[in-house]
């Protein structure tokens, strides 16, 4: 069986100096860039941090300091990697909350831009967990009656990840074999930013969606209930992606207002 694929779908996975989307670091990503007709190429690439591994980050991947520190930083390899990634929709394994957002992160302090706008997001986890709800480990042996013998390691689990969706085409007949359908699929929610501090509301209107003013508009609580909120959030440790979302709507709000 082959992905239905109108353009490439670029799986990745990466391996960090943690899990804060904001503060955290690459040290290693690997890519599966899958063709429509079917061809797949794979690219590793480990990254030097430009900070120490943590003891117990290294303990999972099995990335130490010593790995990395005559690996490029990842603003030597940020071109590349956004030319590579250019023309594709996205896949991976709880990707759409860590891999793809702190991917976007290291693009914005390399400060390369990789275009988001009409990317479709496959995340392969999402469809496990409505489906049967366990881990990529469990599911490599439930849909394809392989052990997974190098967890956590990037090339590994990416490969592991992309048999995963294929076996989940093959097992549910529900499930469309098309990126559009999977996107909306493996959606947690209907976030405006990934990180998910921003919601649409039932009427595609942008909410907050943490802190005191949840559930209120963003664009009422920054404009006339609360601006200094704005400020806030803008010299505060959120992602940058979620402060680029905020800007947006501000700018919007107040080009109406005017």
């Amino acid at each position: 069986m082959k992905l239905n694929l109108n353009r490439p779908i670029a799986f990745i996975d990466l391996e960090t100096t943690g899990v804060d989307v904001a503060k955290d670091r690459i040290v290693e990503i690997a890519i599966l860039k899958v063709a429509p007709d079917g061809s797949s190429d794979m690219k590793l690439q480990r990254i030097n941090p430009g900070m120490p591994i943590p003891k117990e980050s290294s303990e999972i991947h099995g990335i130490y300091d010593d790995d990395v520190k005559d690996s490029p930083k990842f603003e030597d390899v940020a071109d590349l990697l956004s030319k590579l990634l250019n023309d594709c929709d996205l896949g991976g394994y709880n990707s759409n909350k860590f891999d793809v957002p702190l991917l976007l992160e290291e693009f914005y302090r390399a400060e390369v831009e990789l275009d988001m706008t009409d990317k479709k997001l496959v995340d392969v986890q999402n469809i496990f967990h409505k489906m049967e709800q366990r881990t990529l480990v469990a599911a490599y042996q439930f849909y394809c009656k392989k052990d997974l013998t190098n967890a956590h390691s990037a090339d590994a689990d990416i490969q592991a990840t992309y048999e995963v969706l294929l076996s989940q085409l093959e097992k549910y007949g529900e499930l469309e074999n098309d990126i559009d359908f999977l996107h909306e699929f493996s959606k947690r929610s209907n976030f405006v930013d990934f990180a998910g501090r921003f919601v649409y509301n039932e009427e595609g209107k942008e909410t907050f969606n943490f802190g005191k003013h949840k559930g209120k508009l963003v664009e009422k609580v920054i404009i006339q209930e609360d601006p200094s909120y704005y400020s806030w959030m803008m010299k505060g440790e959120f992602p940058a992606y979620t402060k680029m979302k905020l800007k947006e709507i501000k700018t919007r709000a107040q080009a109406v207002s005017n």
